[in-house]
């Protein structure tokens, strides 16, 4: 039974830090995992320590032309096509599979490929046992409907209020959209001893299920100072220890 993780929230909480942190915490206990890099603004190859060819937005674009020029191959199905490049452009390792999804749509309505891709992507994470989705920052997967049929919706939040407060909001649009998580859970980031209590205060006041505190670390911050993937962080770094404690939560 597969079991899929989207992990959302505002740019700059340190949401692909954590899809990081978990993906290297849920490969301890398998490498049966689907990794979808769902952010135009894809980082996580790059914490992940992988390079990525193309992405699904390429191969839509390459599909477009083909179509538009009219130089598709003979007795060969759009969907075909589609579903042939996706298992060409899933990067593997080890630990885990990596599926980046890229630019967004471009100009002009292309549904169907869209509506087919979606297809292959839900046909092709049934064989794998965790699927973990780093979302786009913000709201906007959820107005488009992108993120759906998740076990466990994890946002990630600074120590604020403020940030507390966007996963408030998140928790919300979901239920007015009737997009159904079995769980949605809250993590915050760079909390210290002075503001713990306070982030406590404000998740229940907020009615959030905060099922994680993670401190400001050091070693992070070297890692991306110079560019070193967080997937190397050792397994006795602080803020991993507290990632792999949320995974047993789970």
């Amino acid at each position: 039974m597969t079991k899929i993780i989207a992990i959302s929230g505002k740019g700059g909480t340190g949401k692909t830090m954590f899809s990081t942190l978990l993906i290297k915490a849920l490969s301890k206990k398998t490498n049966s995992i689907l990794v979808i890099d769902a952010d135009p603004d894809s980082n996580l190859p790059e914490t992940l320590g992988v390079e990525v060819e193309k992405t699904i937005g390429d191969i839509r674009e390459e599909l477009k032309k083909l179509v538009e020029e009219d130089k598709l191959s003979p007795g060969i199905s759009k969907q075909d096509y589609l579903l042939g490049k996706v298992y060409e452009i899933i990067v593997e390792t080890e630990n885990y599979d990596l599926l980046v999804m890229g630019r967004p749509e471009g100009s002009g309505c292309y549904c169907s490929v869209n509506n087919w891709l979606r297809q292959i992507i839900d046909s092709l994470a049934k064989s794998y046992e965790y699927v973990v989705i780093d979302t786009e920052a913000g709201l906007e997967h959820l107005s488009r409907r992108t993120t759906q049929n998740v076990d466990k919706m994890v946002v990630v939040t600074d120590a604020s209020k403020r940030g507390l407060g966007t996963a408030k909001r998140i928790k919300k649009l979901a239920d007015e959209l009737d997009i159904k998580f079995k769980d949605i859970y809250v993590v915050a980031n760079k909390v210290n001893e002075e503001n713990e209590n306070i982030v406590e205060e404000n998740a229940t006041v907020l009615g959030l299920n905060l099922v994680g505190k993670l401190p400001y670390n050091e070693e992070i911050s070297k890692y991306d100072l110079v560019g070193k993937p967080l997937f190397e962080l050792p397994d006795d770094n602080e803020v991993f220890k507290k990632v792999m404690k949320i995974v047993e939560k789970f």
